[in-house]
């Protein structure tokens, strides 16, 4: 892909995520009004996406209940602003081995390994618009966990979306990821046209820094539309590197709890940041339904 800015930009928040976060800011969302409440404080902000994890009420953990995922939707889809509502499904691959000299049996604390029907079930009971496809496995953060997506799990659940009608959105943690991305829609289990998120920055995928994530870009067809994000330090950077190089942008508390040194953010707030830097750049923030129009969504 050659590198042009792209001059009509879509924001998507990432609300709350499934990771360890709770406890570090009181701005991440967990129950379902609270997850709802902040997809809607970022569409009000001026996200066009709002990309949304549930957590127990109770504890915070990450979750996968249908209700839960119901009481989201039928919340955001109620709300007086419009949002593309962009459903996670990559819960159900989680896999934490014993230790380095008995990985057998698996540690049956953080192991959550579900089938393909079972992972897209809340996609098929709140049909999205968008929903996430994690395009590969590996080794995520520290210790024993692996992030498992076989490829065969990956062509099953590509499957099962497209013929949900609700359009994958590829998340990309290295430049194996995208390759077999093209391998599905050259088999045809996703159509186009194709959507895709760089993930960057999170260990051990593909790092931060401009040179991989230039690869990462020269790696994606021309005819695709891609966003891109990076955890950390780096994630307030990550907007303008994704908008020059010709993408679309995300931010929220699943990837970056601060929107300036040492002051906890709220998703709105992020969402206002990444405003003032497209718009800092001379480009246009486009909403739901220009999204809706170039992507071929169906608004439910």
């Amino acid at each position: 892909m050659p590198l042009s800015m792209n001059r009509e930009v879509f924001i998507t928040c990432a609300v709350t995520g499934s990771g360890d976060t709770v406890s570090k800011s009181s701005h991440v969302p967990v129950t379902p009004k609270q997850i709802a409440d902040a997809a809607i404080e970022a569409a009000k902000a001026g996200a066009a996406i709002a990309h949304c994890h549930v957590r127990d009420p109770e504890t915070g953990a990450p979750a996968r209940r249908l209700d839960l995922y119901r009481e989201v939707t039928d919340r955001i889809r109620s709300a007086d602003v419009d949002v593309v509502l962009n459903l996670t499904a990559g819960m159900g691959g989680d896999l934490v081995f014993g230790n380095v000299e008995s990985p057998f049996p698996v540690n049956e604390k953080g192991t959550d390994m579900a089938g393909a029907t079972e992972r897209v079930a809340h996609v098929a009971e709140c049909r999205p618009e968008i929903c996430t496809l994690d395009c590969g496995t590996m080794n995520f953060s520290l210790g024993d966990y692996v992030m498992t997506n076989t490829p065969s799990m990956l062509r099953e659940m590509a499957r099962q979306m497209t013929a949900l009608g609700v359009r994958p959105e590829i998340e990309a943690f290295d430049t194996g990821h995208l390759w077999f991305a093209k391998q599905l829609v050259e088999e045809g289990l996703i159509e186009d046209p194709v959507l895709i998120q760089l993930c960057m920055g999170i260990p051990w995928g593909a790092p931060d820094d401009l040179n991989t994530f230039m690869a990462m870009v020269n790696n994606v067809p021309s005819n695709w539309t891609f966003s891109a994000f990076s955890i950390g330090r780096n994630a307030l950077a990550y907007p303008a590197a994704a908008i020059l190089a010709g993408g679309n942008v995300r931010v929220g508390l699943e990837d970056n709890l601060y929107v300036g040194k040492g002051q906890l953010a709220t998703n709105g707030q992020l969402v206002e940041k990444a405003v003032s830097v497209i718009e800092g750049m001379g480009a246009k923030i486009i909403g739901p339904e220009e999204v809706r129009e170039k992507l071929r969504l169906t608004k439910r």
